[in-house]
């Protein structure tokens, strides 16, 4: 009994150490190499175009045609998202290979089927989610060729919803929305970042975390939307020439890959 109390103990502790190591850990910056917190700010959300263009008239007209000034805001209030890319270099100079973004974003389902994928506003330098600072539940993801789409949910508050009253990070979001402005979604994750041939690639490494609402997208052409059809302009190239060529990039990182192994077996 005693040996299993005081391993009890010292698991508990582990655990705290590694949160401790995780929260102190380096942000990666553009054009680095290392290990550390990975910060990509890949999506938005444009309330003018598509489906997101019709909730946002439907909700303005409300709104002026209300009486003693009463407040509209849709309940609950669900937009689509283009959330992030593989095989795309993106602002932050850094590529994410499919097979390592894939695994992750499985993983990441768990959290949508049990209702908690929080995200936050603005990214913390930190790789836990505070609950006081929760903007945002993702309710689904898929894959459209290289791109991750999916479905979110802005968190407001009654006080919000009825009156217009901004009081937590979502009321902000979805205000900045209802005025017909963009808001970006982007990564936060941990791992390594390599250089190889001239491209900063993430490492196999990876963990993600979550997505929060930010201001400046690093990936191309990642929006958010009210549905799959007003995305699909910012999509990657899905025609046969378009999978011919990943592909191709493909078998080139895969040779590389081989020739690195070679390389350190012969030092």
């Amino acid at each position: 009994m005693c040996f299993l109390f005081y391993l009890t103990i010292y698991i508990e502790e582990l655990k705290k150490q590694d949160v401790m190591l995780r929260n102190n850990l380096t942000e990666i910056t553009k054009n680095k190499i290392g290990t550390g917190l990975l910060i990509e700010n890949d999506g938005y959300i444009s309330m003018e175009e598509g489906d997101n263009k019709t909730l946002f008239k439907s909700v303005k007209k409300i709104n002026e045609s209300t009486e003693n000034g009463d407040f509209y805001c849709p309940y609950p209030f669900v937009v689509s998202a283009v959330f992030q890319k593989f095989g795309i270099e993106n602002a932050n100079g850094r590529i994410y290979p499919e097979d390592i973004l894939k695994k992750q974003v499985e993983i990441y389902q768990k959290n949508i089927n049990e209702k908690r994928a929080y995200g936050e506003q603005n990214h913390p330098t930190e790789t836990t989610i505070d609950l006081g600072r929760i903007a945002m539940n993702i309710l689904e993801l898929h894959w459209v060729g290289q791109t991750l789409v999916g479905k979110l949910e802005v968190i407001t508050t009654p006080g919000f919803r009825k009156y217009g009253i901004v009081s937590t990070p979502g009321d902000s979001t979805a205000n900045l929305l209802l005025q017909g402005l963009k808001v970006g979604v982007s990564s936060r994750g941990i791992g390594s970042v390599e250089n190889r041939m001239g491209k900063y690639v993430v490492g196999d490494d990876f963990e993600l975390i979550c997505w929060d609402f930010v201001s400046d997208p690093s990936t191309p052409n990642a929006w958010v939307g009210k549905d799959e059809e007003e995305l699909r302009p910012y999509f990657e190239n899905t025609t046969k020439t378009g999978n011919v060529l990943s592909e191709k990039n493909n078998k080139i990182d895969e040779k590389f890959t081989k020739f690195d192994k070679w390389l350190n077996l012969n030092d």
